[in-house]
């Protein structure tokens, strides 16, 4: 038993891709290094200089390891919306590295973690290693403990899952999508003159109980209510990303990959017209959110 030098060396050369791979798999830096780990430690209770294929045995057991930490999540009942809201969630103590917010906004995407959090464990292992990065389906059915077909079948659930049936046209989705990440992106920039032009002059914003301040009203009307008030949520913009909402483009708010929030968005012609903060637990389990595709 023990690590090999040359078995190390692989691990080492392997580190980032492994912790890449879990990350996906898992939605957080946190739970992906300690997957890593497990890895490294799992390779000390075997006889390294029997395993021909150094780098598939990384996968595999990081694999392994992951899907296992993802049942025990489901049979503890996480999910994404456990956490409850508060303010302080979108300051500074929850803002993640600069590294890992890269990590989330380009190579993963805020609101593909969200998505990925409605698959179950073995759906989303199979999506994961197949989709993102290619694994066989004879290699995904050894991890998920199914014949290749029964894992191409989960792979493929998921893919449909993750990507849905939007409502309306190709270039309707794209003009609703745009429209949106202009309000985004005059959310983010802190810009008033910018979100007064994105808004409805009778825009309306209405909220549940749970996504407002104390004392807050239920409902605001007036682009210019709803701008400054928009303004004062810049912290939350950060980790709004655009989605499918039941069909339609909306906004998921994620911080940490972990849905807090989610804005059901009505558009009229160039304008935002109302929009609905959704913070509710159940509500928000009742919710079908999906990717929306580029060129969709």
């Amino acid at each position: 038993m023990g690590i090999s030098a040359e078995f190390s060396a692989t691990f080492e050369r392997a580190r980032s891709r492994l912790r890449a791979v879990a990350f996906r798999m898992l939605g957080t830096a946190e739970e992906a290094d300690d997957a890593v780990q497990e890895c490294w430690l799992r390779a000390s209770r075997v006889d390294t200089h029997a395993i021909a294929n150094p780098d598939g045995w990384w996968t595999t057991v990081l694999s392994r390891v992951c899907l296992e930490m993802l049942r025990a999540r489901q049979h503890r009942g996480e999910t994404p919306a456990d956490t409850e809201l508060h303010e302080e969630s979108f300051a500074q103590g929850e803002t993640p590295s600069l590294e890992d917010e890269a990590v989330r906004a380009e190579s993963v995407g805020l609101a593909l973690l969200v998505v990925l959090e409605t698959l179950g464990p073995a759906e989303r292992i199979a999506f994961v290693l197949h989709d993102l990065f290619s694994l066989p389906f004879e290699d995904i059915a050894t991890i998920v403990e199914r014949s290749p077909v029964a894992a191409k079948k989960l792979a493929s659930r998921a893919r449909h899952r993750v990507r849905g049936r939007p409502l309306g046209s190709p270039a309707e989705l794209d003009h609703h999508r745009q429209v949106i990440e202009a309000f985004l992106a005059a959310s983010r920039a802190g810009d008033l003159d910018a979100l007064l032009a994105v808004l409805a002059p009778d825009v309306v914003r209405r909220a549940d109980a749970g996504a407002l301040r104390p004392a807050t009203p239920a409902e605001v009307r007036g682009a210019r209510r709803v701008a400054e008030e928009t303004l004062s949520n810049t912290g939350r913009a950060r980790f709004a990303r655009v989605a499918l909402i039941d069909g339609k483009p909306g906004i998921v708010v994620a911080p940490r990959g972990r849905l807090r929030l989610v804005l059901e968005v009505d558009i009229a012609g160039d304008r935002v017209a109302a929009f609905n903060v959704i913070s509710e637990h159940a509500h928000l389990r009742r919710l079908h959110i999906t990717l929306l595709a580029p060129g969709s």
